[in-house]
């Protein structure tokens, strides 16, 4: 396509810097979600509602086969203003890159997909078809809690998924599990000039981070793809700082390659506290959406991939090849979680595609390049 479609790409390029120009932080994510609600008016979208946990959700075309495309609009919290280079929320675009916060995970995919989709409508490929765009809820903190509402309150079940999480614009065919552990030890209190008289929840943790710090070190020997677990919070309870600690919790981090799962982490977990006065139970989070909703996230989820002869893949490899003018010469798979989680348990064919380069996601300074593929 050439220049009649350039009055898209300005207007995409536009939508692009207003976003990241809207800040939106987990649970705070209410501007933007208006942002996108106009814009997709604007565009003549179908159908474009809020759902009542605050997501946004366009529908395009009316046909039998349901393709959903989804990406997240909260973004992780900026605590380092004063060392950007550019201003976190300029949205300036500067030597070919949109900066700011969340122009790489996930506004600059998220506002694509809001154009691609009528794009392809204009382009005469949705007969039969019908597309969803989608912005949702607090994926940072609760992978997949939203989607899942979404699906539930729409009872919407899409044919096919795309997760348009950044990958550089690498079809990626998957990603790692994830399990979140919270592990707590007793103790006994005593005054902290008599520690005899009680036991220190604390000194029975110890051996156990040692435990967790010889469980990732075997992981990662296996020269494949591996797992990892992290020890990413600790903290003790006690009845004053004179007292011995009659509690200490350590919060763990689990991350499980293909051909690990749920049951081989529920195992090494028995191990970990094998002998001790402890126990460990999945670390649920608590999240309220900006529209009042409450999110219950239980982060247990084993990995997923997708085939490379499966339709999905070769349909996305069609479309790649259509774009860039060759065949794909790799796939990639992400290290991290993301709203597939949702789809992939209702055994929706999932797979995922995106802009921007995802190492850049969460850092100071992120940016996306802003070069646009029209085929």
């Amino acid at each position: 396509m050439g220049n009649e479609w350039k009055w898209l790409e300005d207007r995409l390029v536009d939508f692009a810097v207003r976003s990241v120009r809207t800040r939106s932080y987990s649970d705070e994510e209410g501007d933007f979600a208006k942002l996108i609600m106009e814009e997709m008016r604007a565009l003549d979208y179908s159908e474009v509602l809020l759902d009542s946990t605050g997501n946004v959700v366009g529908r395009i075309g009316s046909g039998r086969k349901i393709i959903h495309f989804d990406s997240h609009m909260d973004t992780v919290q900026v605590n380092d203003e004063e060392k950007w280079d550019i201003s976190p929320f300029s949205g300036e675009i500067k030597d070919g890159y949109l900066w700011g916060r969340g122009s790489v995970d996930m506004k600059s995919a998220l506002c694509a997909s809001v154009y691609g989709a009528v794009l392809a409508e204009k382009s005469g490929f949705l007969q039969g078809k019908t597309v969803y765009v989608t912005g949702t809820v607090c994926e940072e903190f609760c992978d997949g809690v939203s989607l899942g509402m979404l699906y539930e309150e729409l009872n919407l079940r899409p044919d096919y998924c795309v997760i348009c999480e950044p990958s550089d614009n690498v079809i990626t065919l998957g990603h790692k599990g994830k399990a979140q552990i919270r592990v707590k030890t007793r103790g006994v209190s005593a005054h902290g000039s008599a520690p005899e008289k009680g036991k220190n929840a604390v000194y029975e943790m110890a051996e156990i981070i040692e435990r967790v710090e010889r469980l990732n070190q075997a992981l990662s020997e296996k020269e494949e793809m591996h797992g990892t677990i992290v020890l990413s919070d600790i903290f003790s309870i006690s009845a004053s700082l004179n007292a011995v600690p009659s509690e200490c919790a350590i919060y763990l981090d689990r991350r499980l390659a293909v051909g690990e799962n749920l049951e081989q982490v529920k195992s090494e977990m028995n191990s970990l506290i094998e002998g001790k006065d402890s126990f460990w139970e999945i670390g649920t989070l608590y999240h309220t959406s900006w529209n009042g909703k409450k999110l219950v996230y239980k982060p247990m989820h084993d990995p997923w991939s997708i085939q490379k002869d499966h339709e999905l893949t070769r349909a996305m490899n069609r479309a790649f090849e259509k774009v860039y003018g060759s065949t794909p010469e790799k796939y990639d798979f992400w290290d991290f979680g993301t709203n597939a989680v949702t789809p992939v348990s209702m055994e929706i064919p999932t797979i995922g595609f995106g802009p921007g380069e995802y190492k850049l996601a969460h850092m100071r300074n992120e940016r996306c390049s802003a070069r646009i593929f029209m085929a």
